[in-house]
């Protein structure tokens, strides 16, 4: 696959994503039923995944977002 047809598809992913998220339907459409016990987000957070491989693609790095320790001056850990 060459890398504009690349580009195109990952931003498309990107897009459902996001739209996904967005929730227009306002629940009507779900993949997996949001009360399902333990298992009921798991769409949202592919649709997460995706959308942040797809903005990991394009060079735009939001996973330190996540990271509790990333400047490594944990507060908690210095006070004794």
């Amino acid at each position: 696959m060459n890398k504009r047809l690349r580009d195109v598809v990952v931003l498309g992913c990107a897009a459902l994503a996001v739209v996904y998220l967005g929730n227009p339907g306002a629940g009507v459409i779900e993949l997996i039923p949001d009360n399902a016990p333990i298992i009921g987000n798991l769409d949202e957070a592919g649709a997460v995944l995706i959308l942040v491989s797809a903005l990991r693609y394009y060079g735009v790095d939001v996973a330190h977002l996540f990271n509790r320790n990333a400047g490594g001056d944990d507060e908690e850990a210095s006070v004794s």
